[in-house]
């Protein structure tokens, strides 16, 4: 039976420095009556990524600032419970981007089915969704990295940098991570297979990372900016390329400076930034490779889960902290 109401939260104020609980409101809404063409999503998992603090934010970006007083955005994977649109049956496992919400109605237009007895739900918002994506797009197609060369990866034990380092490593590539604290880093090493993975909060990041790449770096996966990126310029080869994939590093206000942007035309570098929903027209190439490689155990994940939709505030903050451990989620059932 279908519930009268439903929970969701809404973005109540944007944030002047850091995000706080005080940005996010909890609200109980009806559930509308569906129209026809419409169907009712129960949402089980909540994703929680980086790129939802710039759309909190007011500034001209890549895409519309998240509105005032509505359902926050974000990636939900869940399950059809009321349907009177012809594609979609009570029973459908779908992923969307249906928000901070335990539910929604939609006209099915951005949902993608996918099959549950393959792989558990909360997969498709990780390494076989978006951050997964992410990853193989920056890596094969920016980055297109050659057997025994050398990438670098930041943010390496996080949902998309653990993705990106596995599949270079499948491509015969030197794979070195960076992350912070040593049990990130025995993580990277030991579970996700990197050569070598790199503290940064041990205060000695360039000269563990020259020690770790002596042969320079040819491919620079960046989730961070600021002093990783400094750093993995420092150590580049000629012609070397980097994915810009995120810059976490500047929405608590550090440094971005790039003091060591003398490189890019000294090593003839090439930079592209890139947002990987700008690339559907490759989802279902990535996806299907994403899913076998995840299936077989070649490229693993890891869960950060928080419990119940009026966690998801702090659970965004720790994400944005670094708090997080792999892919941070929010479960709703």
């Amino acid at each position: 039976m279908v519930p009268g109401s439903y929970q969701r939260m809404v973005l109540a104020s944007r944030p002047r420095g850091a995000v706080t609980p005080a940005n996010f409101r909890l609200e109980t809404v009806t559930v509308p009556a569906l129209q026809d063409g419409e169907l009712l999503v129960r949402n089980h998992y909540l994703s929680l990524d980086p790129y939802m603090r710039g759309r909190m934010s007011a500034a001209k970006s890549y895409a519309a600032s998240q509105a005032l007083d509505q359902t926050m955005i974000g990636g939900t994977v869940g399950e059809v419970v009321a349907s009177r649109h012809a594609g979609f049956a009570v029973g459908d496992a779908v992923v969307g981007v249906l928000g901070w919400a335990e539910m929604a109605v939609t006209d099915g237009a951005q949902l993608r089915k996918v099959d549950a007895s393959k792989l558990p739900l909360s997969a498709y918002l990780g390494a076989v969704g978006m951050p997964g994506m992410a990853a193989w797009y920056g890596l094969n197609r920016i980055i297109a990295p050659k057997v025994g060369e050398t990438v670098v990866v930041s943010a390496a034990s996080g949902a998309v940098g653990s993705v990106v380092g596995q599949l270079a490593r499948l491509q015969g590539c030197r794979v070195v991570g960076i992350a912070g604290g040593p049990a990130k880093c025995a993580y990277v090493v030991d579970e996700l297979g990197f050569d070598a993975c790199i503290d940064y909060k041990a205060g000695k990041l360039e000269a563990d990372l020259a020690a770790a790449t002596p042969d320079g770096i040819d491919g620079i996966f960046e989730n961070v900016g600021g002093a990783t990126l400094d750093a993995a310029l420092a150590r580049s080869n000629a012609f070397g390329r980097v994915a810009l994939c995120g810059l976490i590093g500047g929405f608590g206000g550090a440094d971005m400076a790039i003091h060591n942007a003398r490189l890019l035309l000294i090593n003839r570098l090439t930079v592209q930034g890139f947002i990987v929903t700008e690339h559907m027209d490759l989802w279902d190439q990535g996806l299907a490779q994403l899913a076998e490689l995840v299936a077989s155990g070649q490229v693993k994940y890891r869960e950060t889960v928080a419990h119940g939709l009026a966690a998801a505030p702090d659970a965004f903050i720790g994400l944005l902290q670094g708090f997080n451990f792999g892919k941070q989620l929010v479960k709703l059932i």
